[in-house]
């Protein structure tokens, strides 16, 4: 077989289609994966519009994180050090997981823990791996110290919400309505407030304050966090899914000492592969402890990816999407 199915864009903004493609052929460095999921995020609207980070010339199949079984290795490769032909693995993407088989980096394949199955797998990666890196890493939160999370029942969010409590921090979580207030509590939030109710700022300095923003939604509220954050405190920017990019005051930096960082997870991959790598093992290690439970809302057929993109598009989604292209 030398054809395959892909979900690929072939204008910007418009409708992804199903194509019949060829197989990729992986080069040096590379590796060829028969994909049984793929995660669905946010970015993955930002490509198909031709707003993300990185353009590819069209057309271009979609899906940034992907899980499914290694079948081939690129010439020059030696098979050692990493996981063998046929072994489950977990790999992030420039392009591509939308597919029946994708190619991915050699180095950037990372084996399954036993009994983690494919779908949990795929949505693994990016949701977890922004919270732990940025958090933990970037953002050093420390135990006893307030975070607050944006977007906090989203894919990405749920998971800040669950690694800030599991650094030992007081977690505030921003959330629309009853039903994803109950979810955000369950995954670790102390305390919840309504994303649509005036005077955040009022409301979080009557809360104490706050040491780390994790805002994965922008617009205002980034601004009206920032005021209600603390001498010293960090402002973590993973993204703007409000639609709006904030104007930071720079003399609210300055005369509060307030730290803001630019957090993009996907970049690691070309200056530090090794952090995402080691940073997935830690997060895979606490899975199987059950320190973290993945919150896989909705598993899609591989003919429903657009239905799956507009419940991220519209904010309906809870947890994580993920688009099965095999049973797994």
């Amino acid at each position: 077989m030398t054809r395959m199915k892909a979900w690929q864009t072939l204008a910007p903004g418009a409708p992804m289609q199903l194509c019949e493609v060829d197989i990729p052929i992986p080069g040096p460095g590379e590796a060829l994966v028969q994909v049984a999921a793929a995660g669905l995020n946010f970015a993955d609207l930002l490509m198909n519009e031709g707003r993300y980070q990185v353009r590819h010339t069209l057309p271009v199949t979609g899906g940034l994180e992907l899980s499914g079984s290694l079948v081939a290795l690129g010439p020059g490769h030696a098979e050692t050090g990493g996981p063998a032909i046929g072994a489950r693995v977990a790999a992030l993407v420039s392009k591509g997981g939308f597919a029946e088989y994708a190619v991915a980096p050699a180095a950037a394949l990372v084996e399954l823990p036993e009994g983690m199955d494919f779908a949990t797998a795929a949505g693994f990666q990016i949701a977890w791996g922004t919270s732990h890196l940025a958090l933990a890493g970037k953002a050093m939160l420390r135990a006893g110290e307030t975070l607050f999370v944006t977007g906090a029942a989203g894919g990405v969010g749920l998971t800040a919400v669950a690694i800030g409590h599991l650094l030992g921090a007081r977690v505030i979580a921003s959330v629309r309505g009853a039903e994803k207030a109950a979810i955000a509590r369950a995954a670790g939030a102390d305390k919840v407030i309504d994303s649509d109710a005036p005077d955040l700022k009022d409301r979080l300095r009557a809360l104490g304050g706050i040491d780390v923003t994790y805002d994965t939604v922008g617009g205002p509220g980034f601004d009206a966090a920032m005021r209600a954050t603390r001498p010293g405190g960090r402002m973590l920017a993973i993204g703007f899914a409000g639609g709006e990019v904030p104007q930071v005051p720079l003399n609210q930096l300055l005369v509060r000492n307030i730290t803001v960082i630019g957090f993009w997870y996907g970049g690691y991959s070309d200056f530090a592969p090794g952090e995402l790598a080691a940073s997935l093992r830690q997060l895979f290690a606490w899975w199987q402890e059950g320190r973290i439970h993945p919150l896989i809302s909705q598993q899609l057929p591989f003919t429903q990816l657009e239905a799956g993109l507009e419940t991220i598009r519209s904010r309906q989604a809870t947890g994580k999407l993920v688009l099965l292209t095999t049973p797994g």
